[in-house]
């Protein structure tokens, strides 16, 4: 059996201010470091859904983001990355609309229930 390194990917802010949310749990528990708002760092993987500011950024931004991610993991198949519902929380987008930017994951992506639900969806379509 293969063994794969888990990484955490959470939704973040460009300030990297990493202090609520699956961010503060990125931070506590994955070494998400303050400061670094996209991007790998210890055991995790930040997405930026928020701006400097803290405001939510548009979805074209987001999706950018998240193809820089996809991208990131189909270069990393010893690691195992464990999407939560970015976007979804605090930055007040709906699966509906994130979901879509994950489609075409890599194989080492676990996508969250909710993401994985819209694009079995999309398929029937």
């Amino acid at each position: 059996m293969e063994r794969h390194t888990k990484i955490f990917v959470f939704g973040s802010n460009l300030a990297g201010r990493h202090g609520k949310g699956a961010a503060l749990f990125a931070r506590q528990y994955h070494g998400a470091i303050n400061g670094k708002g996209e991007g790998f760092q210890g055991a995790s993987y930040a997405i930026p859904t928020k701006n400097q500011k803290l405001e939510s950024l548009p979805l074209e931004q987001i999706k950018e983001a998240a193809n820089r991610f996809k991208a990131f993991a189909a270069t990393h198949p010893e690691m195992l990355f464990q999407v939560t519902p970015i976007g979804c929380g605090l930055a007040g987008y709906v699966p509906v609309e994130i979901a879509p930017m994950f489609e075409g994951c890599p194989d080492n992506c676990e996508l969250p229930d909710e993401f994985r639900k819209v694009l079995e969806r999309q398929a029937f379509f």
